[in-house]
């Protein structure tokens, strides 16, 4: 029995492990996940993961949640090019870093999507201008923070070549372009790099992993035929819920 994916690819992080597989030719089932209608609450995804969140994992008997580690999974068990996840200490202890930091650090994102997208959809009005702006302040800093510390001056996150830790950004900075925030605008260092990422994984891949997301009129139809959901907005100090429920809200995916 070949590898399940259980995806659904309004999630930056389910969309970073379907690049990966597609662009390795890595043969799966894509078990699509429409996490706001609930689905992550059937009794059949229960028994794949347990946490109830995307992505998730199936090979065999074998199951695994989170992004990162199904992606190092992905890369050794099929012998992936090495620049993915480098057999070279030093050069993976950068991807993991980077995996490691983008996991706390890049949330503002998260807290974007659902200030400017969710909120205006099931309450007909916009979302709290304090709110926008406190999410878009938070966000600066780890910005900066992958542009100088991650990026420096070389051409991917790890060096020559594309690795996990390039897709995983991409694919959450990519996010951002669908609620209208174009950060790239404003760092030409990032705007190169994401041309690269995009070129190295071939555009047309890159555009069909991101199709629902790009496609706002798309987006808005999933959203209003979604079940009613609590959406939680926070930024550091503030806490605002807005009630209208499935269970888990925007925290069903997972990184």
């Amino acid at each position: 029995m070949g590898i399940e994916l259980y995806l659904d690819l309004l999630s930056p992080p389910c969309r970073s492990v379907y690049i990966f597989a597609k662009k390795n030719n890595i043969t799966f089932t894509f078990k699509q996940m429409e996490v706001l209608k609930g689905q992550q609450h059937s009794d059949g995804f229960g028994k794949v993961n347990v946490l109830r969140k995307v992505p998730a994992l199936k090979d065999g008997g074998f199951t695994l949640a989170e992004s990162p580690a199904i992606l190092a999974y992905l890369s050794q068990k099929y012998k992936t090019p090495d620049h993915w996840y480098p057999l070279d200490m030093k050069k993976r202890a950068r991807v993991d870093e980077y995996l490691s930091w983008q996991h706390s650090s890049i949330r503002p994102i998260y807290t974007l999507f659902p200030i400017q997208v969710v909120f205006p959809l099931y309450v007909d009005q916009t979302a709290p201008e304090e709110k926008l702006q406190e999410a878009l302040e938070d966000l600066a800093i780890p910005l900066k923070q992958l542009e100088e510390k991650f990026l420096q001056d070389k051409p991917f996150l790890v060096g020559n070549k594309i690795s996990l830790a390039d897709l995983v950004a991409v694919t959450d900075l990519m996010q951002l372009i669908a609620i209208g925030y174009n950060i790239f605008e404003d760092m030409p260092k990032l705007v190169e790099w994401r041309s690269r990422v995009e070129k190295a994984v071939g555009k047309e891949l890159f555009q069909e992993a991101h199709k629902v997301i790009l496609n706002f009129q798309d987006l808005n139809n999933i959203f209003l035929h979604a079940p009613k959901m609590t959406l939680q907005i926070s930024t550091p100090g503030h806490h605002q819920a807005v009630v209208i429920d499935p269970g888990d809200g925007p925290g069903v995916y997972q990184g």
